[in-house]
């Protein structure tokens, strides 16, 4: 009897086992891999699941989140420079079908490896393209490595069960005797563009002063010329009117039967006066005897006769 109640003992606790191992849970954003013997069987989805217990075992929960890791690996351009990168992996499960959960449970050995083979392709994808390009080159084709890597890396990442969202390279850095020597480069030609702006900028000072001065001088002949022509206009017009009031005294003269040297002597006697009125200090020598303005007068009337001649001449 005790045997038996042994045996029941051993049942029950036994039973209750099986009770407490025949729920299993598997958290949300997970999938859980169920193996009999060792042997795949099937898949669990989130929540709470029935198993058979002692014989179906979870072999492995596979995360179907988003995850990341950070990569710090160098590379060598084509022309022997060194390349520091920095960055950042996004990936995640394909999918959550049976076969892609399959693969993603079995194709490593464990976690470790994964995250090595994967690490390990994405940088020699990078270093492949890198070596082909110049160091110039690298810091403008941030975007044209990622889209390289992607296309790349998608059929091999499909094949263990995973897909490449994103890759991020966060710093790209040179060695320190190249980034010196690049910084040297750029100050040498900001240097040179400042000089050659400089040139330029005193090249257009000097021509727009030149077109200027060219301006101003055309504009000053072109007043010159048109006060040359106002000055021929008022002399000319100055001398008519002293011709018609020579004319008009001539006849007033002529009506009153007075000689004509009289319009010489008046003249004679204005422009003095003139002189004496509006002189500004120069020094005008005039001989004021009797016979140098007897002389005076003959030799206007001459002239007043010559031009009278000249007037008759024409007219016929």
């Amino acid at each position: 009897m005790e045997n038996f109640g042994l045996f029941i003992t051993i049942i029950l606790v036994f039973a209750l086992i099986a009770l407490f191992t025949l729920f299993i849970t598997i958290k949300q954003g997970n999938i859980g891999v169920v193996t009999v013997f060792g042997k795949y069987r099937r898949i669990l989805r989130p929540g709470l699941n029935v198993r058979i217990p002692f014989i179906e075992v979870v072999h492995s929960r596979v995360s179907v989140q988003n995850r990341s890791v950070e990569l710090s690996f160098q590379a060598t351009t084509i022309d022997q420079a060194n390349v520091n990168f920095k960055a950042m992996l996004l990936f995640s499960v394909l999918n959550q079908n049976e076969e892609t959960i399959k693969n993603v449970a079995f194709k490593f050995v464990d976690k470790d490896s994964f995250m090595t083979a994967l690490t390990r392709t994405i940088e020699g994808s990078i270093r492949s393209f890198v070596a082909t390009k110049k160091q110039a080159e690298i810091l403008s084709l941030r975007t044209e490595i990622v889209q390289e890597v992607k296309k790349q890396l998608d059929q091999t990442l499909e094949g263990w069960g995973y897909h490449l969202i994103d890759l991020q390279l966060n710093d790209i850095a040179f060695d320190e005797t190249i980034m010196k020597s690049m910084a040297k480069v750029v100050a040498s030609h900001n240097l040179r563009a400042a000089a050659e702006n400089e040139g330029q900028a005193l090249l257009i000072t000097k021509t727009k002063g030149a077109e200027a001065e060219g301006n101003a001088i055309k504009i000053a002949a072109e007043a010159e010329k048109i006060a040359s022509q106002l000055r021929g206009q008022g002399v000319a017009l100055f001398r008519e009117e002293v011709a018609k009031g020579m004319s008009q005294a001539a006849k007033e003269i002529q009506s009153a039967n007075l000689d004509a040297s009289f319009i010489l002597f008046s003249m004679w006697t204005e422009a003095i006066r003139h002189f004496a009125e509006h002189g500004q200090g120069n020094t005008i020598f005039l001989d004021g005897s009797a016979d140098n303005m007897q002389r005076t007068l003959q030799q206007m009337m001459s002239v007043s006769k010559a031009s009278s001649l000249t007037t008759e001449e024409e007219k016929k």
